[in-house]
């Protein structure tokens, strides 16, 4: 599988992104970029940033405004106000291997999601808080959902696209639909797709998360790096 063995640009998934298959979604200035609001909320530095590209970046974001750093290995100036700080880990599917096809609920199919969709994502987001998602964050890659009776119970969709590889993010079940196996439909729906496009899945989950860590270990993800996720507001 072409490229798969390069995990370095997963060392910076963002800014990988923004400068590859995002560069449409991004804006920049100097070497800082980030996304367009109505997309994501992260940016990026370089790995050596100094004073004067955090000074490029607060000039994009704006006074007063949170710098999602996701999981940037270099810090702001000390007078950026760190907002939040969540220890995560980065899981990769094994190079070479296919997934499974877990069963689920009968009756319950998995569909593409679309612009027609978005209410219901934004609603089945706001109740299971699966991480941020904005009002265009669908169209960073393809999402798929399942439906019972009409109402969209469970998704999951692509989000970073550093080269070679897809981020699978935003996977979701709303609580009366957990148990039924839907989680694990889409996740292995998605990284079917993604593997059949010659690349390799990979996915970041926060470190309390235990059930969800427990379900992409069963699913064959493998976890590659320990990551903090960090937001700043810009002085």
């Amino acid at each position: 599988m072409t490229g798969h063995s390069d995990t370095a640009v997963l060392d910076d998934p963002v800014g990988e992104s923004l400068r590859g298959s995002h560069a449409h979604l991004a804006r920049g200035l100097g070497h800082a970029v980030t996304y367009s609001r109505p997309f994501a909320t992260f940016s990026a530095v370089s790995p050596t940033a100094d004073a004067a590209e955090w000074a490029d970046l607060a000039e994009l974001l704006g006074h007063g405004r949170v710098a999602d750093m996701f999981s940037c290995p270099v810090l702001p100036p000390p007078e950026w106000e760190e907002v939040f700080t969540l220890e995560g880990r980065q899981m990769v599917w094994p190079d070479g291997a296919r997934p499974d096809h877990p069963r689920t609920a009968p009756g319950s199919d998995v569909v593409e999601l679309g612009p027609e969709d978005v209410p219901e994502m934004l609603e089945l987001v706001e109740r299971t808080q699966p991480g941020p998602f904005r009002p265009r964050t669908h169209e960073l890659g393809t999402y798929l959902g399942i439906r019972e009776k009409d109402t969209l119970v469970a998704m999951a969709g692509e989000r970073l696209r550093p080269p070679g590889w897809t981020e699978i993010s935003a996977v979701c079940t709303a609580p009366e639909a957990r148990g039924r196996g839907h989680a694990a439909r889409l996740v292995c729906a998605l990284a079917a797709r993604v593997l059949d496009r010659r690349e390799r899945p990979f996915l970041h989950v926060a470190e309390a998360n235990t059930g969800a860590l427990a379900l992409y270990e069963r699913l064959g993800f493998r976890t590659r790096a320990q990551v903090t996720f960090r937001g700043f507001r810009i002085p």
